[in-house]
């Protein structure tokens, strides 16, 4: 039997997985891979093309770039490659009807939560922001909605109080592709009953902005330690430090609860095992922390050059 013809979708660090794995399989032989155009980056605003591009590229495959996933010429290009099926990981554009319904086995999506929770551009922050104790993917026949189509296959994974957004997003690209290989033979040859997505438990995840990492003192200590967690490694969590002639920022990197009680906002103690911080609800001990400017750096190596007093107030 000749190899599926794949085109595969994808941007994202997350989506190289998929790629990586559907290029490795005999079963399927990706005729082009398309991703968004490369974006100017970096302090010199250089153009860089995207993970998915550099892997494509090393692979020797055809990329396409398209500005827009509704230009016709794109399109055009897209009938002229004859694809069996199209699979999308963490493309970034709503796909038009006229690419859902252009191979014959429709178009496949990788998306990194138990749908029909984490819908949207955020599924992994979110999971973890909101101290979900178990998160997955999903592997999903793509419909006109965001995130709407009918489920194939899922499979789960707990979320560890070590986990991070960027361990997740490690352990959730590596099942996603496992499970995409897995289901893509089984779809193709009936053996799978595709099942609409239940109206209940439905939810969405909004796309992360610079803001949500700003630390709200009077939120929970549990809350808190999800938010320096759940936004690793962007925007990362942050507070301000009062200073002159303006506020220092100050990012949280690693942290943990602590079973005491204080006015939000305000340093409880400081020294070389960690800066504890009073919260709404018990405290927070901040123990990796970085200056606007400077290194990520211990507690005991902050204080060193910045000592904290019992009273100072973050905000």
């Amino acid at each position: 039997m000749a190899p599926l013809r794949v085109i595969f979708m994808g941007t994202a660090k997350l989506s190289c997985d998929s790629l990586r794995a559907l290029i490795e399989s005999p079963g399927f032989q990706v005729v082009a891979v398309v991703t968004q155009p490369d974006r100017p980056k970096g302090r010199e605003l250089k153009l860089q093309p995207s993970p998915v591009k550099e892997l494509a590229l090393k692979a020797n495959l055809q990329v396409l770039q398209p500005e827009r996933a509704r230009d016709e010429a794109f399109l055009g290009a897209l009938r002229d490659l004859r694809p069996d099926l199209i699979a999308v990981a963490a493309y970034g554009q709503i796909l038009p009807k006229s690419i859902l319904d252009l191979p014959r086995f429709g178009c496949l999506n990788v998306h990194t939560s138990l749908l029909p929770r984490y819908r949207g551009a955020a599924p992994i922050q979110w999971a973890i922001l909101n101290g979900d104790a178990e998160t997955g993917v999903t592997i999903m026949k793509m419909d006109a909605g965001l995130d709407t189509g009918d489920i194939l296959t899922q499979a789960e994974t707990p979320i560890h109080t070590e986990d991070t957004s960027e361990t997740l997003h490690d352990r959730l690209a590596t099942k996603g592709a496992e499970l995409l290989v897995r289901t893509i033979p089984d779809y193709i040859a009936g053996n799978l009953i595709s099942r609409p997505q239940p109206a209940e438990g439905a939810s969405y995840a909004p796309k992360i902005k610079k803001q949500d990492g700003h630390v709200d003192w009077s939120q929970p200590a549990q809350a808190i330690w999800n938010r320096v967690r759940g936004l690793v490694p962007w925007p990362g969590a942050f507070s301000y430090l009062p200073g002159q002639p303006q506020p220092h920022l100050l990012k949280i990197w690693q942290a943990e609860t602590v079973q005491r009680a204080g006015t939000p906002g305000e340093v409880l103690q400081a020294d070389k095992i960690g800066i504890v911080v009073g919260c709404g609800q018990e405290a927070v001990r901040i123990l990796v922390l970085q200056r606007e400017g400077g290194r990520r750096l211990t507690a005991q190596e902050f204080l060193a050059g910045h000592p904290l007093l019992p009273g100072q107030r973050l905000g």
